[in-house]
């Protein structure tokens, strides 16, 4: 990927992010990545939608890779890390910032959005590896696609509910409980 074009989607992805995919324009990611106005059209000529998708597919890879290298060392490890990420994000930008596919999740948007499946990827994505990681420590498989499920909700909501708050109470209060109970099925 050119720097131009990383440069805008991470951007994006960053103003995704903060404001949402319908307040963020195509001229404030040029403005906000430091890149021509020009460039967005040249490397997205699908224009928003196609910048929308490849920011939050640049954010899930994000997440997704740290969560896999976490993951190595056990479920225990891969759900601190994903939750000191959020909590990174939150406390990092002043509660101003959350997860840019969560954000573009919940906007109404066309059912054939590429940002929206790119979005339903991600979840799957990350709950797939918090599942497997779970079989690996010898949870039941239906029980672990379960927890799996509920770690990336509970995160997610728990993000949504502590740039509400501007405090991290909520993310540190699943994240304590989902440590418990991930705990005690891993008998780590």
């Amino acid at each position: 990927m050119t720097d131009s074009r990383q440069q805008l989607v991470a951007g994006a992805a960053d103003m995704i992010r903060r404001r949402g995919r319908g307040a963020t324009s195509i001229r404030e990611v040029a403005k906000h990545s430091g890149t021509p106005l020009g460039s967005t059209y040249h490397y997205f000529p699908g224009g928003k939608h196609e910048l929308a998708a490849e920011a939050v597919r640049y954010a899930a890879d994000t997440v997704s890779g740290i969560l896999a290298a976490k993951l190595r060392a056990g479920p225990v490890d891969g759900l601190q890390a994903f939750f000191a990420l959020w909590r990174n994000v939150i406390t990092g930008s002043d509660f101003q910032a959350g997860c840019p596919v969560l954000a573009v999740s919940i906007e109404e948007a066309p059912s054939d959005d590429p940002a929206v499946t790119v979005a339903a990827e991600a979840f799957t994505a990350w709950s797939a590896l918090l599942a497997e990681s779970l079989r690996q420590h010898g949870v039941d498989p239906a029980r672990a696609d379960h927890l799996a499920s509920l770690v990336v909700a509970a995160a997610e909501g728990a993000v949504a509910m502590c740039r509400a708050q501007r405090t991290t109470d909520a993310l540190d209060h699943v994240a304590a409980e989902l440590t418990a109970l991930i705990s005690a099925v891993t008998d780590r």
